[in-house]
């Protein structure tokens, strides 16, 4: 049996993405999740490209336990020692180290011969393994890049001292067909690959890297580097959901194979992510989408009451999907309330029981009944907010009506308490509220976009905004709001947006900052 490694790439690749930028203990919140989840390589950001990519390496370096850890360096000297730096503390650390070996990037980006890029390459590793035995190294655009000179090159890094070697469909320009014989070609005439693991990063951009990943694991590789919801440049990463689900279902193919995700944890980290970010995967994505386990064909519903495995190849239990549909008010007890949240998977130390206790009970308040939907929410937003903030919601009037100005009044508390409050007119009472916000803050905004949907059934279900707002003519910060009102909700989306908008400019600088380099 083959031991496939999962490396999630999630906190670097992922959050390259625009919009899905993180907030350094966003980013821990979700490393820690990681490894709950089983992930055995997690890839935490470019260490190089900000200090808060560098801050987020390291800290997240100093909770990890069971994952290792790496960060993103270039082939050169510095890159690698300001990534060892963020590293240097963790119980396991791996320095990854990257340069492209297609001719296409030689010669129009890097601008240097083969025999350059491959002296470049083992100079990188060999300084490298001077400060950690576990050093990867990443051929990126390996699929365009010639395959005898990767062989050669992948020969003279194992020889160097690299212990993984990283295979990136970098354009997911390939297919399964072409990705298996590319796989199997370096197995096979690189004659030291014994030394090292087989690994592949495969993006989307054809919508095969999923299809892409699964050949490289039946042609040899070990190692699959993957996100979660399959975020990442453009069209994104092979998704790591799909993957770990293809080779449960699928044992009859990957009858060889054994991994050590946790997919009862799979769902649960699907949905922190989403709640983090405030982007959801659209509903029909495979595994983890709203729809993934729905069922409304009347053919469909007859055969999943009689058998679910009629059109369920797997159960919504084996992914974290919540199973049991016990409902909670605004009479039930802190022991049912505990006991539900340790049936959903969540454990905390008292201190934040007692917390989300209190806001389970003034949710109870204002609805009849209290889902699972609606407890997650309680936990993401949490996990989300339970740090300092730039600005909160302290107090917002409206008014509106057919024959009436719609009217807003907001006050703000900042991040000392200072309380500032301003009123605005608007098309709506939510245009008339991010209005007073705008004036509140002096920083000007434009609303990209905007999605109210309900979460649970009931005309008192909370309202779920997902937003972007423009602040200042930059890119684009997607925010995430709940409430029963669904103006609240929309007012704290667009705070959740302003303050990942500001923690940019106090961390670091610009997403596109931290883009310098992008990587495999």
């Amino acid at each position: 049996m083959r031991q496939i490694r999962f490396f999630d790439t999630t906190l670097r690749d992922g959050e390259q993405a625009p919009g899905f930028a993180m907030k350094t203990e966003e980013k821990i919140a979700l490393a820690l999740q990681l490894e709950r989840l089983g992930v055995d390589i997690i890839e935490a950001g470019f260490p190089i490209s900000s200090p808060g990519d560098f801050e987020a390496v390291q800290k997240i370096a100093s909770v990890l336990t069971k994952s290792a850890i790496t960060g993103l360096s270039r082939a050169n000297r510095k890159d690698i020692e300001r990534a060892w730096e963020a590293l240097k503390m963790a119980v396991k650390p791996r320095l990854h180290i990257v340069i492209a070996t297609s001719d296409i990037h030689l010669v129009h980006k890097l601008r240097k011969s083969r025999e350059e890029v491959l002296e470049i390459a083992v100079d990188a590793v060999s300084f490298a393994k001077n400060l950690t035995t576990d050093v990867e190294f990443s051929a990126e655009d390996a699929i365009r890049s010639d395959p005898d000179y990767l062989c050669k090159v992948f020969k003279a890094v194992i020889d160097a001292g690299a212990i993984t070697v990283n295979i990136p469909d970098t354009v997911g320009y390939t297919t399964p067909d072409e990705f298996y014989e590319r796989v199997s070609y370096v197995i096979k005439n690189v004659p030291n690959i014994d030394k090292a693991a087989v690994s592949v990063h495969c993006h989307n951009d054809l919508g095969l890297a999923v299809a892409n990943s699964l050949a490289a694991v039946r042609a040899g590789a070990t190692q699959i580097e993957c996100t979660v919801n399959g975020i990442g440049e453009r069209a994104g990463n092979a998704a790591l959901e799909e993957i770990v689900m293809m080779l449960n279902v699928r044992k009859d193919i990957f009858n060889d194979v054994l991994h050590g995700i946790n997919t009862k944890e799979i769902y649960r980290t699907s949905r922190l992510l989403t709640s983090i970010t405030g982007i959801e995967c659209q509903p029909n994505k495979a595994v983890v989408g709203r729809n993934a386990f729905s069922h409304e064909s009347g053919i469909h519903q007859d055969g999943v009451l009689k058998n679910p495995f009629t059109y369920e190849i797997m159960t919504p239990e084996s992914v974290g999907f919540p199973g049991n549909k016990i409902v909670l008010g605004k009479h039930s007890g802190r022991h049912a309330f505990t006991t539900r949240l340790k049936s959903l998977g969540y454990e905390f130390e008292q201190e934040k029981i007692n917390k989300l206790f209190e806001e389970f009970k003034e949710l109870a308040d204002k609805k009849k009944e209290v889902f699972d939907e609606d407890l997650d929410v309680l936990v993401n937003k949490t996990f989300v907010q339970d740090f300092p903030i730039a600005y909160s919601l302290g107090y917002i009037f409206f008014s509106s009506g057919n024959t009436h100005i719609p009217t807003a009044t907001v006050t703000l508390a900042d991040s000392d308490g200072v309380e500032r409050t301003e009123a605005s007119t608007g098309d709506g009472p939510v245009d008339a509220a991010f209005r007073a916000l705008e004036k509140i803050t002096g920083i000007p905004s434009k609303l990209s976009s905007y999605k109210i949907s309900a979460l649970t059934e009931g005309k008192d279900a909370q309202g779920e905004v997902i937003l972007t707002v423009e602040f200042a003519g930059e890119e684009p910060m997607s925010g995430k709001g709940y409430s029963t009102d669904v103006v609240v909700a929309s007012v704290h989306a667009y705070i959740a947006a302003l303050n990942r908008y500001i923690n940019r400019h106090n961390h670091g600088g610009t997403q596109g900052d931290r883009g310098c380099f992008k990587g495999v």
